[in-house]
């Protein structure tokens, strides 16, 4: 969940809710580097990028900055599929996020999935208490509205919609702690926004192939993750922490990696200029101290990109910025000491040069790409507007040369208050959180598969160092980085691999160009 705005002064209620060593390349890695941004840091083209010992906090091991490693060798693009080499076949892994729903919602009744609960008869067995009507319960229903108001998505709605296991809190955590909407029902979008027949919240309310096309279509010929957990039981800033480092924290001594903490509700908000939460026009000092993937990947030698909008502010002064921008809790990595200390901070690039890497080929070989405000599908966002974004990062993908090397997972961030039915697991202090949707798109995907095995983003970390980073682990006793996170989370066993989801022996999935507003 994204601290989002309903309108620009509006905010969402329930967001509140060492020894040197050199390199060595993993075989068959990739080390295809995107053109350099001609923007240099968003908000500060003057900075200077370059790695800066200086900058990261005590007990890093500094030898990779002081001698910055090679890229790493570049497979051939051209080079023929090999069913024996697996993921070695893939080059460029691309993570689309966007925000705010349960598994339930957007495919609870999809054929073959995790679904809703039916009765002997088939209709969905599903009623919930509401404290404010006793007596009363209320039933899921198709929900034809593309505007919705949601509900709270904190630690606090997560522990009361899962009540030990129960999966009956959803109505209660809504009336206790209310939603966005509830506070300012006069302003659009939440105008349009409504409740179910009977009166329900819409929270309540599932879509289908009916508002949501393309991602069903996505669905049915490519793989779906019918067990894909948000990393946290909390909202959009822990998860897209854990997206990129597998911990979300808040650390005391901006020296020590092992002062850090566990922090779900507003990790690194001590060091913030105003308010709970640290944004990059803080200027500094940078709160999250402990490792990150961009670290692995910088000291194997592998190219990334953080795609935002062209409009989000990297680094102080904030200047020459145009267009629309990116949510900062969308956009952790300029708060990491690691992304300063290698001088990777302009690798967070304008989601404008996405579109053009992917045209060209010159994608690097782990892209996320975000959303920007109001297209987000965070309630009450039309999720029209999501699925139109999403779509074209797609085609764009689909339509470029790189399209056969390439693997595309689509997920939402948290499950935005909306109800699914399934139990999380706890594999740490900080989760796993509730059901979200997944898509593996990719023409080595297994066509038309629903994967039962059990994810979170966990699991794109580990598949991210399987394929470039020899399975190097984000573990503070070997990667040169030292930290208190409590749990290796891709090495947690319960943890599916997305290696299994493809197919290097079929014919390929043939790319499926969709119209970006199926409902226009």
């Amino acid at each position: 969940m994204l601290i989002a705005l309903l309108a620009p002064s509006i905010v969402a209620v329930a967001c509140t809710g060492g020894g040197g060593r050199s390199p060595t390349p993993s075989a068959g890695s990739t080390g295809s580097q995107p053109t350099p941004s001609p923007h240099g840091v968003l908000g500060a083209p003057g900075l200077i990028d370059e790695p800066d010992p200086d900058a990261a906090p005590s007990g890093v091991d500094t030898s990779f900055l002081e001698s910055p490693p090679a890229p790493a060798q570049t497979p051939d693009p051209d080079r023929p599929i090999d069913p024996s080499a697996g993921i070695f076949n893939l080059d460029h892994l691309i993570f689309i996020v966007m925000e705010n729903r349960s598994f339930d919602h957007y495919f609870g009744t999809f054929p073959g999935a995790d679904g809703f609960p039916r009765d002997a008869s088939g209709a969905i067995d599903v009623c919930l208490p509401d404290p404010d009507q006793p007596g009363v319960c209320h039933r899921p229903y198709h929900d034809t509205n593309t505007i919705d108001q949601g509900g709270p998505h904190g630690e606090i709605a997560s522990a009361i919609d899962i009540d030990g296991g129960k999966m009956d809190g959803y109505v209660r955590a809504l009336r206790a702690i209310g939603n966005g909407c509830m506070k300012h029902p006069d302003v659009y979008p939440c105008t349009q926004a409504h409740d179910g027949p009977a009166g329900q919240p819409d929270i309540l309310g599932y879509h289908t192939a009916k508002e949501i096309p393309n991602y069903w279509a996505y669905a049915k010929r490519y793989t779906l993750h019918d067990h894909m957990f948000a990393p946290t039981d909390s909202w959009t800033l822990p998860a897209h922490l854990f997206l990129v480092s597998g911990w979300s924290a808040t650390c005391r001594d901006l020296d020590d990696p092992m002062s850090c903490y566990s922090d779900q509700k507003f990790p690194g908000g001590m060091w913030a200029d105003e308010g709970k939460q640290w944004i990059p026009s803080d200027g500094g000092p940078r709160p999250y101290i402990w490792g990150d993937i961009t670290w692995l990947l910088y000291t194997h030698g592998i190219s990334w990109s953080y795609y935002v909008g062209p409009g989000t502010c990297v680094a102080p002064p904030c200047e020459k910025l145009e267009g629309i921008e990116t949510a900062p809790v969308q956009n952790p990595l300029p708060g990491f000491a690691s992304v300063k200390a290698t001088g990777q901070l302009s690798e967070i690039r304008s989601n404008t040069e996405f579109f053009q890497s992917a045209r060209t080929g010159n994608l690097p070989s782990v892209s996320w790409v975000m959303p920007v405000v109001d297209r987000a599908e965070h309630p009450p966002d039309n999720i029209q507007d999501g699925m139109s974004w999403v779509t074209k990062i797609v085609n764009s993908v689909m339509q470029g040369p790189s399209w056969e090397r390439s693997a595309i997972f689509l997920v939402w961030d948290d499950w935005g208050g909306f109800y699914d039915h399934v139990k999380p697991p706890v594999v740490d202090e900080n989760g796993w959180g509730l059901r979200v949707p997944s898509i593996l798109i990719s023409p080595w995907a297994k066509r038309g598969f629903i994967d039962h095995r059990t994810y979170s983003y966990d699991a794109y970390l580990k598949l991210i160092e399987d394929r470039f980073l020899g399975g190097a682990r984000l573990d503070p006793k070997t990667d040169g980085w030292p930290d208190a996170r409590p749990t290796v989370r891709e090495n947690v066993s319960i943890l599916g691999d997305l290696a299994n989801d493809f197919d290097f022996a079929q014919e390929p999935i043939p790319p499926l160009i969709l119209d970006p507003w199926p409902l226009r």
